[in-house]
């Protein structure tokens, strides 16, 4: 019994070796075979145009003004929108407190990354300055965009109208709302 144990160790052994110099040899060939782009063509051929340079990416489109976005907003929309999307990671009422991400109770209005019980990313705190609603708006739209480095690992959304609705919704989480802005 002994040696059939000595026998399957062994085997073990082989196999992990193996396997072993098999990633060892992976990352040796990566080493010595790791290719890079020429600046220009390495041979000229006669009649044959250069290649051109790729097409930088085309600047994002700007958003929408939200003010007219606002006054077409449902808060009923706005606030199961908010509860599917956010509820996981942020509380909406008042004094509830901080979950993954700040209580969202009075964040229109308030000064940025200033929510009592949740430490922000050092991104959100280089944004000195009042959540004003045209600032959800980038916010909510691409949150990586308005503050690089941000620790909030939402995509955003991407549908105009969603979120202005949830920005009506968080604007009605305060004992003194924000007026709206009025639309042009």
């Amino acid at each position: 019994m002994a040696s059939n144990s000595m026998e399957m160790n062994k085997i073990g052994a082989a196999v992990l070796v193996v396997g072993i110099a098999y990633l060892g040899m992976g990352v040796v060939a990566d080493i010595l075979s790791h290719p890079h782009k020429l600046e220009k063509t390495a041979i000229k051929i006669e009649g044959v145009a250069a290649p051109t340079p790729a097409p930088e990416a085309a600047a994002p489109a700007p958003l929408p003004p939200i003010a007219p976005l606002l006054a077409k907003a449902d808060v009923a929309t706005g606030a199961s929108t908010a509860k599917k999307l956010c509820s996981a990671c942020h509380n909406f009422a008042e004094g509830a407190g901080a979950k993954v991400g700040p209580d969202l109770y009075g964040v229109v209005g308030r000064e940025r990354a200033s929510a009592p019980g949740f430490t922000y990313s050092s991104a959100l705190q280089g944004k000195p300055g009042k959540w004003t609603f045209a600032d959800l708006n980038e916010w909510l739209h691409s949150p990586k965009t308005f503050a690089p480095g941000t620790k909030m690992g939402f995509a955003g959304i991407d549908d105009n109208q969603t979120r202005a609705d949830v920005i009506d919704y968080l604007h009605t989480l305060s004992p003194n709302p924000e007026p709206l802005p009025a639309a042009k």
